[in-house]
Order: structure tokens, then sequence, then C-alpha cells
């Protein structure tokens, strides 16, 4: 094979990434941009990495823009970047590598992508009528309220919640383990005691019966003894707040947004959701920015001139100091993630 042609070098990036101790789901989803790349670059006799250019990038940038998916609908600027920041690493590694002399990609522009306000959370009550809707006469029934209550309690990924294994649970603690989580980080999580009461009804009373030998460690399962998959996941708690009929929509990521804005109107502080949610950084949790009408009603009748009966020009607060920044900036990359937990390549 040529050791300049695109599927060689694929190759030579997938390698490095896996040496570098990338996630596999992170692998998956290069592998499958750069084939899509290659097979795009192939029709049009492109074969080798040294031919592709700036303006062969920005055709197939145009190319994406252009594309429809699988249901027949515009592919969206957020999947669009998702198909091309792989490119941008791909050849920004081949470039110092040696493999290349120059990085066509250097300079290449991403569609940008916008910024809309995260779906409404649901509130208290409503997410009861979420957790009520399995039919607890069933073992799977008690399964899927094992796995809202453990969402719901927790504010976990999906992912998160699959790759749970039983000595991840620490019932005397009130502590889960979350391994590997998003950026292959570890933490602990806090569980409530409800969660924690349908964690064991399920494990005593339905997963002891699916349990094949040899017993696997992961905590979910399938009736056949195999671990529960993430579509099958999504699916099941769609459908649930589906049936319950809030006139609202999603999947296991609500649950996230939710307990992380109930408890943000609750008082906690914007550090503690930040460290429950698994953000590295605070900028990454205002990405999810969500300020509740509620609380914005509260600074807006403590802080505005007219609201207050001030005149204008008076000070915001004594000593005109600024005002710390509070949970306010909080949910944003909640709407960023929910995007991811309809993609595949999340």
């Amino acid at each position: 094979m040529d050791n300049q042609s695109l599927t060689y070098l694929s190759r030579l990036h997938l390698d490095y990434l896996r040496a570098m101790n990338y996630s596999p789901r992170t692998i998956s989803h290069r592998e499958t941009t750069l084939r899509q790349f290659s097979e795009w670059c192939q029709e049009r006799g492109i074969v080798k990495a040294s031919s592709v250019t700036k303006p062969i990038l920005e055709r197939y940038r145009r190319h994406l823009h252009h594309s429809r998916d699988a249901r027949g609908n515009p592919i969206s600027a957020n999947n669009q970047l998702k198909r091309l920041v792989p490119l941008r690493s791909f050849f920004k590694w081949a470039t110092q590598q040696n493999y290349l002399l120059y990085n066509p990609a250097s300079e290449l522009q991403l569609p940008k992508v916008a910024k809309a306000l995260p779906r409404a959370p649901l509130t208290a009550e409503e997410a009861e009528q979420v957790l009520a809707q399995p039919d607890l006469q069933t073992d799977e029934g008690i399964r899927d309220r094992a796995m809202m209550e453990v969402l719901y309690s927790t504010g976990i990924r999906r992912m998160e919640l699959l790759n749970l294994t039983r000595p991840d649970v620490n019932g005397a603690r009130q502590m889960l383990a979350v391994r590997q989580g998003k950026g292959q980080k570890d933490r602990f999580v806090p569980i409530g005691p409800r969660a924690l009461e349908w964690l064991q009804h399920y494990l005593t009373q339905v997963r002891l019966d699916w349990v094949i030998e040899p017993e696997p460690e992961t905590l979910f399962l399938e009736p056949n003894g195999q671990p529960m998959t993430s579509d099958k996941l999504s699916r099941l708690v769609a459908r649930y707040i589906t049936r319950a009929d809030l006139g609202k929509t999603g999947s296991c990521h609500l649950f996230r947004h939710t307990a992380a804005t109930l408890m943000l109107e609750n008082g906690a502080d914007l550090r503690f959701i930040q460290q429950l949610l698994g953000h590295k950084q605070l900028s990454t949790t205002e990405i999810y920015t969500h300020v509740s009408i509620l609380k914005l009603q509260q600074i807006h009748a403590a802080t505005h001139p007219t609201a207050r009966g001030q005149k204008a020009g008076n000070r915001r607060q004594k000593g005109g100091e600024e005002p710390e920044a509070t949970e306010d900036t909080l949910l944003a990359q909640l709407e960023a993630e929910s995007a991811e937990e309809q993609d595949p390549t999340d």
C-alpha cells in the first residue's frame, strides 16, 4: 500500500490515537469520519494525502453543507463540525510527523454552531410522573425504574450509567464511583437513598435471575444476561417521557439537566454542580447556562433601579463591589451533550 495514501495514513493516525489512550468511542468516530473523507476523495481521483489542498477541504465542507442524512434532512451544523474537526486533527498530526510538508487544514474555516437555549428541564413533579411510568409488575419495569432513579439522583451521563459495575455502588457511603467518564476521568458522585433502594430492589429481585455464567460485572443487564446498550436505554427513557404526556421530549440527558437545574434552584453551589456533572472547568459548565425565570425575577427585583425604586446612577450594591458569579452561570453543556446523546459518535 502507498505509504502516502489517505487510507494508509489514516490507519497510522488511528494507531497513534490508541497508543495515546484515546477512548474507543473517539477512535471509532475518527475512523468513520476519515473513511468518509477518503471515499469522497477517491471518487474525485484523490488518493494521496499530499494531494489534498485547502480548496479541496473547502469543497468538502460545502459538500457536507449540502448533504442530507438518512431521513432526507440537511446535516446540522453541529454534525458538520463533528466531521471536520477530526480532519483538522489528522492533517495537523500528519504534518507534525513529517508525512506532509504543510498542513492544508490549518486555515480551514469551521461552520458556526448556533447557541440555542437549552430545552426546558422537568419540574420535580414532572420528574416523578416520568419515574412512575414503568410497569413495576414486570422485571424490565423494575430495572427501568432503577436506571432512571440513578440518572435523576446522580446526574451522570448515559454511558456512565451503562458502564457502572456492582463494585461501583457503595450503599453504606451513598456513593457511586464513575470510572472512565467523559475524557476518561474518574470521579465519585453521591446517590440518594431512594435510588439506592430501587437499585437494591433490582439487584435482588431481577438481576439475579438474569445473570448467566460467567457473571458480568456490568450493573444493568438485559433479560438474556447481556449488558444494556446505549441505543436501547435512550429509546426506553424517551418512551417513558413521552408516555408521561408532559409536552416535553428528551431522553437520559433530560434527567441530568433536571437534576442540575433543580439543585441550583434549591441553593446548591455552582462548583458542587460542576463536580457532580464531571465538568473539568467552570467555563465548560457555563456552556449549559440556563437561568430560571424565578431566579431572574429575584435578581431583577434586587438590582434593577426601577424595580427597587432607586434613582438612576445608584450603585448596584454597597461599596460598589461586583456581584459574585452565582448559579445563574451554570447549565449549558447540557444542550451540547444532548446533541451528542442523539448522535452515535458521542
